[in-house]
């Protein structure tokens, strides 16, 4: 069953997580991380988006951002980066994962072999400051709670390394 959430404010700063479908470890290494990384940086060029906040894990990504339209952005994100994921799949020869991606899609789903990202993205309009810290505390927390890295700025698919130490892999927007 499809899952709407209400979006009340369009060109808010949100909190959002997409997770992969059956939370299927997809980024396993550079190449997978770097098709969202080069998506963020093209949209941050060409669209009227801004990233506050952000962390890649091996099967879902958190984000506080605002885009013009969110919900027509992350349609839009989330198809161009299934789409090279599916790619790049292909190319390394993961049929077990393509195979569960088949298997998994939802019947209604009739535009495409595949489902590489669960349905919604749980938008949660930030509210002030401190929602925004809890957020953001909470994104560059998951790569630790996860057990990949012991600090958050070790993780480097993090804002945790703009926030700790001035520079990362995105540029990331000042909350105020």
């Amino acid at each position: 069953m499809r899952t709407r959430y209400n979006i009340y404010d369009k060109e808010g700063i949100h909190f959002i997580s997409s997770s992969i479908i059956n939370w299927l470890p997809v980024f396993v290494n550079d190449m997978y991380f770097n098709i969202l990384i080069e998506s963020f940086k093209y949209c941050q060029r060409k669209k009227k988006f801004c990233l506050f906040a952000y962390v890649l894990m091996k099967n879902h990504f958190h984000a506080i951002l605002s885009a013009d339209n969110l919900a027509k952005f992350m349609k839009e994100y989330k198809s161009y980066t299934a789409r090279q994921i599916v790619n790049q799949l292909k190319e390394d020869n993961r049929n077990n994962v393509l195979n569960l991606m088949r298997i998994n899609k939802k019947k209604y789903k009739t535009d495409s072999i595949y489902q590489v990202w669960q349905e919604g993205f749980h938008p949660q309009l930030i509210q002030g400051i401190d929602m925004f810290r809890q957020k953001a505390n909470y994104i560059h927390e998951n790569p630790v709670r996860g057990g990949y890295v012991e600090n958050p700025e070790d993780w480097k698919y993090s804002s945790a390394t703009n926030f700790i130490l001035g520079k990362g892999l995105l540029e990331i927007e000042d909350i105020v």
